[in-house]
């Protein structure tokens, strides 16, 4: 089984989140939105968030400088199409609302109410649906989605800890 390591964005401006809409891809083959990213590169596997930056000035246009109160909030892992996915995922705040678009799909800047009506995979809504209702913790949380027979697929979150050695 195969791993595929991504790192994904959500950047907020006041009360819009810039989101990516796109026809399909190798998972769906409709339309659907997502946050700014993708794979990591083999160099980039120890450095997610150098990943996302690489990902956001790609995608977007917006670089480092133009980006504030960016971190990591969420470690998703989920098992899809004979592969398990580890996802980091960062939030952050930008400057302007200045986009570069991309040949990677559409950009929008979407308020936040509206988030979660958009068609993204079930792991991604999760996420916006527990930063939305959490977005003062300072916390690291893991998500990994379970299904159960035919039942609906939920979210299981564990926040990482620092360790204390003794």
């Amino acid at each position: 089984m195969e791993i595929r390591q991504m790192a994904t964005a959500f950047l907020f401006n006041q009360d819009h989140v810039l989101m990516m809409k796109k026809a399909r891809s190798k998972i769906f083959n409709f339309e659907f939105w997502g946050g700014i990213g993708g794979h990591l590169e083999n160099e980039e596997l120890n450095f997610p968030m150098k990943a996302s930056y690489r990902e956001i000035e790609e995608e977007t246009g917006f670089i480092k400088s133009d980006i504030e109160n960016f971190r990591m909030k969420y470690i998703l892992i989920e098992k899809n199409t004979g592969e398990i996915r580890q996802q980091y995922v960062y939030f952050g705040e930008t400057k302007h609302r200045n986009f570069i678009s991309s040949d990677e799909g559409e950009l929008f800047w979407i308020h936040q109410s509206e988030l979660l009506s958009l068609h993204t995979s079930k792991i991604i809504t999760f996420t916006i649906e527990h930063y939305l209702e959490n977005p003062v913790l300072d916390d690291i949380f893991v998500g990994t989605v379970r299904v159960h027979n035919e039942e609906k697929p939920q979210i299981q979150w564990a926040t990482i800890k620092e360790t204390i050695s003794f």
